[in-house]
């Protein structure tokens, strides 16, 4: 099931997939299988298998607590077929923790008590008789605990902000709706200012959520970790989320106690869950953003010339598969290659050094550059014969030097 889903999500077989997870459930890295297992894969890269393998941790930790929370909710008894299914069909983990919300052992609660003290039917006949005295209705519900009508009231309102807080749908819906629509404001810290000089830039700073980027989100978090600025999460208009509330209970803002009651549920449970999310997701973002600036910047170290800008002749040294060679110009644009065989088996010694030679000549190549993997020495021992070569011949002498190839393979392998 988790093959079928991955495959589905990123164009490729179920099959494929499988045997990626199966080589790297065997300690297969995926550079390696990137590199030396295509004809197994049936041709997946990096960047697939590197999806593959974070998707499926992803999915079958969701699986495992889909598995956890269905036998806690069995349990206590109240797990039906329709809740079941909701459950097995959730894609993520935020949705599968808010279909668990109602059910997820708890401190009691002031709605707990207020519901054992019998006050639900008291807010059922608030909702259903909106044009109805409010105190009037609770007068009938006063008992030990709530001895008067606002005491009674305080205990219904405890109940329905309880219901909103625990609704998964409503829940998703103004966490979705909060992350789309709100807006990041920061000052500055009365009294901070000189210290905080560094981050003037944000000491009255508005953004929405959508659109922050990386760089401003670290700075943000980092300016208020910090204490010199103070962030606000700004949701936006907070009719729009009342409204949310209302639709979704059938409650009717025409009775300042029911209204009362959905702006209390926003404010004082909505808006803070919501909030936490947000944040989660922008330190997401923001982290995400980071490593993208890192692995750029890294690229830029990687690519740049460790000897200067001078012509080069790479060769990578191996037996059976030849020597595979590659001439780069002083900017590292590719200019030829080529695959000689002068080692074992083939002993083609002869032919291996015309054909470097030719390159070098063709090129002016400054540097025969030899990684120290397999069969390192012979050919190096090759490049100094070429260079010797062309040296008898007239020609400027290319240096002969052996390269580290530590990470080659992972790099040639990756983004």
């Amino acid at each position: 099931m988790i093959a079928a889903t991955i495959a589905q999500e990123i164009g490729v077989r179920p099959d494929q997939v499988e045997t990626a997870l199966k080589l790297l459930a065997e300690g297969n890295t995926v550079p390696f299988i990137a590199r030396y297992r295509k004809e197994v894969t049936g041709g997946l890269d990096d960047t697939q298998l590197r999806t593959i393998e974070t998707r499926a941790t992803y999915l079958r930790e969701l699986e495992e607590r889909k598995q956890a929370i269905l036998e806690a909710i069995e349990e206590q008894g109240k797990l039906n077929d329709d809740l079941r299914r909701e459950i097995l069909e959730c894609d993520t983990k935020a949705r599968l923790e808010d279909l668990y919300l109602p059910y997820k052992k708890r401190r009691k609660t002031k709605a707990d008590i207020a519901r054992e003290a019998g006050l639900e039917p008291l807010l059922e006949e608030l909702i259903s008789q909106p044009a109805a005295d409010p105190q009037e209705l609770a007068s009938k519900y006063l008992r030990e605990g709530f001895e008067d009508e606002k005491k009674a009231l305080d205990g219904a309102r405890a109940i329905i902000i309880d219901r909103c807080a625990l609704d998964a749908d409503l829940v998703g819906q103004v966490r979705e709706e909060m992350f789309s629509s709100g807006t990041m404001e920061a000052s500055v810290v009365a009294g901070k200012e000189t210290e905080g000089a560094k981050f003037k830039d944000y000491f009255e700073f508005a953004e929405p959520f959508s659109s922050l980027p990386s760089h401003r989100i670290l700075a943000l978090l980092r300016g208020e970790s910090e204490g010199i600025l103070q962030l606000n999460l700004n949701a936006g208009d907070d009719d729009i989320y009342e409204n949310m509330i209302a639709t979704r209970f059938e409650l009717d803002r025409s009775s300042q106690w029911l209204s009362q009651a959905v702006r209390w549920s926003w404010r004082t449970k909505l808006y803070i869950s919501a909030g936490l999310d947000v944040r989660m997701r922008l330190k997401e973002v923001a982290e995400e953003g980071a490593l993208q600036v890192f692995a750029t910047n890294l690229r830029d170290v990687l690519l740049a010339a460790p000897a200067g800008q001078r012509a080069t002749l790479g060769l990578d040294p191996g037996y059976r598969n030849g020597v595979k060679c590659a001439v780069v110009d002083p900017t590292g644009k590719v200019l030829d290659t080529a695959i000689v065989y002068p080692h074992q088996p083939q002993n083609q010694w002869s032919q291996a050094v015309q054909t470097l030679s030719s390159l070098c000549a063709s090129h002016g190549v400054d540097l025969l550059a030899v990684g120290n993997g397999t069969a390192s020495r012979e050919s190096e021992k090759l490049a100094g014969e070429v260079a010797d070569l062309i040296a008898k011949a007239g020609g400027k002498r290319p240096t002969p030097v052996v390269v580290s190839e530590s990470g080659a393979s992972v790099y040639s392998a990756s983004q």
